[in-house]
């Protein structure tokens, strides 16, 4: 059931008037009208919470039922590889740690190098006792180094053996289970992080929705060093996007494309899956089944075309995470988002808690 709905039934049930409310509360009574009339509005929270201490009624009586079968759940299939490899220099002994980004062709993988500045143009690294050996075919900025990989039988396999997480920087403590930073539906190995929002999502909550009648459809992209790059320039147009690549099926296009036909709301679930999304939208104007790059940079002011309302996490400051947010919602809202999470004690960040915005 609706917001708008539930506050109605409310107020007749507690024999309470939209004008008693809105004076109780100090908001004009059109702010409570909105709320009942345009279910799909985006709802400042801060009004909600006085709403519900003024008719004293938990907030959670608005949001039992997020989703229902008018709704299309789109989630990022994909994996993430066990990329943080460490190794030492063959000439000096020297340990060098690898983050893989992408591999962009056979066998040579564009990575994370640290300490940058020991890894030349020529530098052979060996790990896992010889398992695998990478030469320095190329130096880039930003301790970006283009690797040469050479091993004996399957490169995934040896990941495996020798790889680890390639968790964020500010989590410093070891996954013990590493499947921990995968999410319960990841199919196919390319990401160099997770996306988390799908982290919140089990197979006993998946089969829940589908039971409700709330479609659910894949994407995939690969989630590559744009993840971890803050936005440091005066002016956000002049940052610069690495590309990732994605990938829609056929099956999936139909889906949303049916969906935007009988007026469904297209649910992304994290940030990924909306630049998917987005970036479809942007090119082709319905969706299509394509395997493509896209190094798209939402920030506002930005005219969604693709989705209508979006689950994701508590994003880290001057990041392209929390500036597409904020263009889905606006400034406002999501910095009084962010003061009502501080409060709460709310977990930010990978493994943190998610909010809904519609």
């Amino acid at each position: 059931m609706a917001i708008g709905k539930i506050l109605s039934d409310v107020l007749k049930e507690r024999n309470t008037t939209v004008t008693d409310l809105a004076r109780n509360i100090n908001v004009a009574p059109t702010t409570i009208y909105s709320i009942i009339e345009r279910d799909n509005m985006k709802i400042d929270i801060s009004v909600l919470i006085k709403i519900c201490k003024s008719l004293d009624v938990d907030i959670e009586m608005f949001y039992k039922d997020y989703l229902d079968n008018n709704d299309v759940l789109v989630l990022n299939d994909t994996k993430v590889l066990p990329s943080r490899i460490y190794g030492k220099k063959i000439d000096t002994n020297a340990s060098i740690e690898l983050l893989l980004l992408k591999e962009i062709q056979n066998n040579i993988w564009e990575t994370l190098a640290r300490p940058a500045k020991r890894v030349k143009v020529g530098t052979k690294i060996i790990f896992g006792d010889g398992l695998l050996m990478a030469t320095c075919l190329e130096e880039k900025p930003d301790g970006e180094r283009v690797f040469q990989m050479e091993y004996q039988g399957i490169f995934l396999e040896i990941l495996e053996q020798i790889g680890s997480m390639p968790l964020p920087p500010y989590i410093h403590k070891k996954l013990i289970n590493q499947d921990r930073y995968q999410t319960v539906y990841a199919r196919d190995y390319g990401s160099a992080a997770a996306p988390t929002a799908g982290l919140h999502f089990t197979k006993e909550l998946l089969q829940k929705l589908k039971k409700k009648g709330v479609e659910i459809v894949y994407v995939t992209l690969n989630v590559g060093l744009g993840t971890f790059r803050p936005v440091t320039v005066d002016k956000v147009e002049e940052h610069h996007m690495h590309s990732e690549t994605y990938q829609m099926s056929k099956g999936t296009a139909d889906t949303l494309n049916l969906a935007k036909k009988l007026g469904k709301r297209i649910i992304s679930v994290g940030t990924t899956s909306t630049r998917t999304l987005e970036s479809i939208m942007k090119k082709y104007g319905k969706f299509v089944e394509c395997y493509e790059s896209t190094n798209i940079f939402i920030y506002p002011p930005y005219e969604f075309m693709a989705v209508d309302a979006l689950i994701t996490n508590f994003h880290l400051p001057k990041s392209t995470l929390i500036m597409l947010v904020s263009a889905f919602s606006s400034k406002e809202v999501i910095l009084n988002a962010y003061k009502i999470a501080v409060e709460k004690k709310y977990r930010f960040f990978s493994f943190g808690d998610a909010m809904f915005i519609k």
